[in-house]
């Protein structure tokens, strides 16, 4: 039974821990998270960046009831949702979506976009002229043409299929909706067209994103506030400008120096910065 808590913010997740069972009878758990403190406020965006296992995707997994919480509490709408069952989870997608990265496999390629789109909208007792209205309403949104509703995913390119995937995911009007990597996958200049696509829906709905990424650049361009994700542990968080571009942690300052920039020049000297950076580190251990 779910508990009611009064809180400011749309999603809070205080002390999260997630386990998965270690292999054989007798193997020990693997702690994937320890102690995650994040919080989303109406109309904002979390950027949650780190690398590849990091844990950022898992946090994302366990806010959609799609990871193990071991311990810890997560409360969405008031609402402590860390062990919602299948019906709670059901009537919670009226108010939190999800995008995945791969923008064809998370579409059913058997499916007209008409179909995809509508489907969520049949779940939830939407059906006939007022789900064609939405569908039209929602291809209109991302930008997409009316006749996009007979065709199939394949006959769209990546950014025209990850536009899809979202309006999927405003079907109901969410509240928050869960981005893991959504532009990772496109080249960069789809990539900005999609982050624009997504600012431009936020100020429009006032929906409110996590958004997870390995690349601060795409963080910064999106999120109100950041946080930093290094095996399992937020090692810093704060307002994006500041975190993306000054950062304090040694793993931050890592990161930044990785991301790749357009001009050569600057591109040598992060190469040197961060080779330099690494050199100091092994120093210091």
């Amino acid at each position: 039974m779910s508990t009611t808590i009064e809180s400011p913010d749309l999603l809070t997740v205080d002390d999260l821990v997630v386990e998965y069972p270690g292999k054989g009878m007798f193997g020990r758990p693997f702690r994937v998270l320890h102690d995650v403190c994040v919080r989303i406020a109406p109309g904002e965006t979390l950027g949650l960046v780190g690398e590849s296992g990091s844990g950022k995707t898992t946090l994302g997994r366990a806010v959609l009831g799609l990871a193990p919480v071991t311990a810890g509490r997560i409360t969405f709408l008031g609402k402590d949702i860390s062990h919602a069952g299948r019906r709670q989870r059901q009537q919670l997608s009226q108010h939190l979506q999800v995008v995945f990265q791969d923008p064809y496999t998370s579409l059913n390629p058997a499916m007209t976009v008409g179909d995809i789109l509508s489907e969520p909208l049949g779940i939830q007792g939407i059906t006939g002229a007022d789900a064609r209205r939405r569908v039209q309403e929602l291809l209109d949104r991302v930008h997409l043409p009316v006749d996009a509703m007979s065709r199939l995913p394949r006959e769209f390119s990546g950014g025209q299929r990850q536009r899809i995937a979202i309006a999927r995911a405003l079907a109901l009007r969410p509240q928050l909706i869960v981005c893991d990597e959504p532009v990772s996958a496109l080249d960069l200049t789809t990539q900005a067209r999609v982050l624009d696509l997504l600012l431009e829906i936020q100020q429009g709905t006032g929906v409110s994103y996590l958004f997870v990424s390995h690349d601060l650049d795409v963080v910064r361009h999106i999120s109100h506030r950041v946080a930093v994700m290094h095996r399992g542990r937020i090692v810093e968080q704060g307002e994006a400008l500041k975190v993306t571009q000054t950062p304090d942690h040694p793993y931050t300052q890592r990161l930044l120096l990785a991301s790749p920039v357009p001009d050569p020049d600057r591109q040598a000297e992060r190469r040197s910065a961060r080779q330099a950076h690494a050199a100091s580190q092994e120093s210091a251990a």
